[in-house]
């Protein structure tokens, strides 16, 4: 249609704006991949001061454990109900709305007085933050078919260094400044991506007249229909509940015997990870070049291994147990974010009108596992010790490769 070609969305689809990112301005890749990664990134900075944090509120520590549970259920309610309106109304908007609402849930979280305050502003984080969940789709359609895999892979790289690296900076700040403040910067920075977002994103057209109960209704109907959406759904499932389990519990265990750090020492840990967040564009050029299903298969083995390779700890001395926990770190992120570029090309290629739909199908099945993993890694530890959480890890990174070694 001539509207269509005339919009500012086809524009940015234009060759002259050739860069290393396909064929999108470096800028507009660069602020997508940002504004992903500051924005989840306030679904972690939790995780690293659950112990400073009890201290200072009076906490136990299964009341602690609901904190990230109900942040991961916040965020997988987030993308089913909220994330399929991107397919309905400009994707723009709706991005600027959720930056304005994350940045109030994040002030609530920072002026909690106690930790029932506190679980109702980690919903709301949950449920806001997915924004990032609206910025990945908008990167799948602004990007060129040949290199969807290599841009969703850049900005797939802020998204999850946001991950990784909000760990490493809450651990820090919350050591030398206390975790309030942190909630505080947090709501700052996603304060100043919407500002930016407002300046430069382009308007999207939307691809359904759908109302609002249809576009819910229509989701069973994609998963009944795709059954690579399903497989992809459930494989990345599996991998980020073993995610989950091991960076919920790990402040808590290097917090207490042998190793006696704190919440700097647990941040620290994203730095491992984010070696891995690096090689997110290899492995959407990888999924381009040679198909997405060989990236799947070696990203779950990857993270299989390297979860297992834990088991081994309690062999070790405690040196040696903080080396192998960081080459672990390295490994299962790697293997983990490799397999989720490689799902998200399988899942977009399905249907180019229902991207919104079918990425909130298959991050509400990512945050359900990691939610899951939340849940169970802290019942496993607080029970049986580390031991049965690098068993549980290693077990569901296990099951999502003989779900992707099956028969397609």
């Amino acid at each position: 249609m001539n509207t269509h070609r005339s919009s500012p969305l086809h524009a940015a689809h234009q060759p002259a704006a050739s860069t290393s990112a396909g064929h999108l301005p470096t800028s507009l890749v660069a602020l997508l991949a940002a504004s992903a990664g500051l924005s989840v990134a306030s679904l972690y900075y939790s995780q690293p001061m659950l112990g400073d944090l009890g201290a200072d509120i009076g906490a136990s520590g299964r009341a602690l454990g609901l904190v990230p549970t109900l942040t991961q259920l916040g965020y997988a309610s987030g993308i089913l109900l909220l994330a399929p309106l991107g397919d309905r109304y400009d994707r723009r908007r709706i991005i600027l709305m959720k930056a304005a609402a994350l940045v109030l849930a994040l002030l609530f979280a920072a002026a909690a007085p106690s930790i029932h305050v506190l679980l109702i502003a980690s919903l709301a984080i949950g449920l806001t933050a997915t924004m990032a969940q609206d910025i990945v789709p908008a990167a799948a359609t602004l990007a060129p078919d040949a290199h969807r895999g290599k841009v969703v892979g850049t900005v797939m790289t802020g998204l999850l260094l946001g991950i990784l690296l909000s760990r490493v900076i809450s651990g820090v700040v919350a050591e030398h400044f206390g975790w309030r403040v942190m909630f505080a910067a947090a709501a700052a920075s996603v304060a100043a991506i919407g500002l930016a977002a407002w300046r430069g994103l382009p308007r999207f057209k939307a691809t359904t007249t759908l109302a609002y109960g249809a576009l819910l209704g229509s989701l069973a109907k994609l998963w009944v229909k795709h059954r690579p959406l399903r497989r992809a759904a459930l494989a990345q499932g599996l991998l980020a509940a073993g995610f989950s389990a091991f960076w919920s519990t790990l402040a808590v265990m290097l917090h207490g015997e042998p190793f006696h750090l704190g919440s700097a020492a647990a941040g620290a840990f994203g730095l491992a990870g984010a070696a891995g967040a690096l090689a997110a564009p290899i492995a959407g050029r990888i999924a381009d070049s040679r198909g997405p299903e060989l990236v799947t298969r070696l990203g779950a083995g990857l993270a299989a291994l390297s979860f297992a390779a834990m088991i081994l700890l309690p062999m070790l001395s405690p040196h040696a147990q903080l080396a192998l926990l960081v080459a672990s770190a390295i490994g299962f992120d790697l293997g983990f974010q490799a397999t989720l570029i490689a799902h998200q090309a399988i899942v977009y290629s399905i249907d180019p009108g229902a991207r919104s739909r079918l990425n909130a199908l298959l991050f509400t099945c990512v945050f359900v596992g990691m939610a899951s993993g939340a849940a169970l890694g802290s019942l496993l530890f607080a029970e049986w010790g580390w031991l049965a959480v690098s068993i549980f890890s290693a077990a569901v990174a296990l099951a999502a490769l003989a779900v992707r070694l099956l028969k397609a």
